[in-house]
């Protein structure tokens, strides 16, 4: 499969498993689970057909484990935008996460703090080079450091996803530590 075509895959699937199953049909269960020969009828049905061995593909090659697979089901490991609950115990983080953002939100960020905006959670990042790429996305970035020993030691819970992503409700400005 050609880099193109599991680029292609993949954003579909985000698409579809994190923003709006409803679009081709699709309904997610309550952890944000659909089944597998059900997606794939559904993308054909709505004219992006894929194989098995395609999705397999994308699922493995992701860099960002951005999909979780068991038995015949598949979900989005995070970053949903549709209402699910992907029943992650909370976690004892370690002493310090990042997040990478732009120069352009910190004002924001640093009279708010970190929300969630349109998702369910803050993501955070277990190292600063993981941080970093998240904030390239978006143009040169910024990597704020979190202080989630002390978040977690005042009682705000944290969440691991299957794909090392740290998710939590918020955090707020006091915890953060900005660079220079």
């Amino acid at each position: 499969m050609d880099e193109r075509r599991t680029v292609k895959v993949s954003k579909y699937l985000s698409k579809h498993l994190r923003h709006q199953p409803q679009r081709i049909g699709l309904t997610l269960d309550p952890s944000g689970w659909v089944e597998i020969d059900v997606l794939i009828r559904a993308a054909a049905a709505h004219g992006f057909p894929f194989t098995r061995a395609e999705l397999d593909h994308v699922v493995a090659a992701n860099d960002k484990q951005r999909f979780a697979v068991v038995g015949s089901r598949i979900r989005a490991s995070q970053g949903h935008t549709v209402e699910i609950d992907l029943d992650l115990p909370p976690a004892e983080p370690p002493a310090y996460l990042y997040h990478g953002t732009v120069a352009g939100s910190l004002d924001a960020i640093r009279a708010e703090g970190l929300r969630p905006m349109n998702r369910h959670h803050v993501h955070l990042s277990p190292d600063r080079e993981t941080a970093t790429r998240v904030g390239a996305r978006r143009g040169r970035p910024v990597v704020l450091s979190v202080d989630a020993g002390a978040m977690h030691r005042a009682g705000h819970v944290f969440r691991v996803s299957a794909n090392g992503v740290w998710l939590a409700d918020a955090v707020p400005p006091e915890y953060l530590r900005f660079p220079g």
